[in-house]
């Protein structure tokens, strides 16, 4: 009596325990593939280097496309390395100088631990989904791949709602959804430029960010319809085993009961 009610407080904590991997994984997923893309564009060089040539970046900063350009690995380094401050010396006017002034500086320094924190949810949301998978579908077997495909079309839509909603309020008007992010993502006014006199503004206009954003945007939709595209194949492919499978259970469920009354 005793051993059967521990047995059943064991299995309903499984039950428990189970449910709340099959939660995280469907919030990680959608998390990984956002925070991986915009990964991927702040460690993208190519892409600033653009955005310079795009928006004159040389001709309003005052500052050579070659200083410029090197500016834009420096950046990246920085968001990365342990430096505490970021200096970029240019050459400007036959002088050399500092890039960015202390007010710059100061707000580069939050924008890197934005940054890192977006690296560390990356890593995190991907060991999530790696361990599920691992763990629960290639490992111990629990479950059968039918349910990954599912909890991944969870996981997408979950992605898809919350692209939407932000898309809706950029869409309704990106100067506002902007200025909105920055006092949600900083604590103080130091991401208020000058954008006649401040090179950080210059070199990463508004338009920057907006083109940025929506392209994230796209690559998420794109991986997220990928793996829409994958799960539901595996579904209607697995379809008719799926329901096989329970009708051979059943069927075989009086064969067993017979031969366990002919053993008593």
């Amino acid at each position: 009596m005793l051993r059967g009610l521990s047995r059943g407080r064991f299995g309903s904590r499984m039950v428990f325990v189970s449910r709340i991997a099959a939660a995280c994984f469907i919030v990680a997923l959608p998390l990984f593939l956002i925070t991986a893309n915009v990964r991927i564009l702040a460690s993208d060089a190519d892409y600033y280097k653009h955005g310079f040539r795009k928006y004159h970046a040389d001709q309003v900063t005052g500052v050579s496309m070659a200083d410029l350009d090197r500016s834009a690995g420096q950046i990246i380094s920085y968001f990365e390395d342990d430096s505490d401050t970021l200096r970029i010396i240019v050459t400007q006017d036959g002088q050399e100088v500092s890039l960015f002034n202390a007010r710059e500086t100061a707000h580069m320094k939050d924008v890197k631990s934005l940054m890192r924190l977006v690296f560390r949810l990356n890593e995190i949301s991907l060991a999530v989904v790696l361990t599920y998978v691992v763990c629960v579908f290639l490992w111990s077997r629990e479950k059968p791949l039918r349910t990954l495909a599912v909890q991944s079309l969870a996981g997408v839509a979950l992605g898809f709602t919350v692209i939407l909603a932000v898309g809706a309020f950029a869409l309704a008007g990106f100067d506002q959804a902007w200025t909105k992010f920055h006092e949600i993502a900083f604590s103080n006014d130091l991401w208020q430029l000058n954008p006649a006199t401040d090179h950080l503004i210059q070199m990463f206009p508004e338009k920057f960010w907006e083109e940025a954003t929506f392209f994230v945007a796209a690559l998420t939709v794109g991986e997220a319809l990928t793996i829409v595209i994958a799960a539901s194949a595996y579904l209607l492919m697995t379809r008719k085993r799926a329901e096989t499978s329970p009708r051979e259970a059943s069927a075989a469920a009086p064969a067993g009961d017979v031969t366990r009354s002919a053993s008593g």
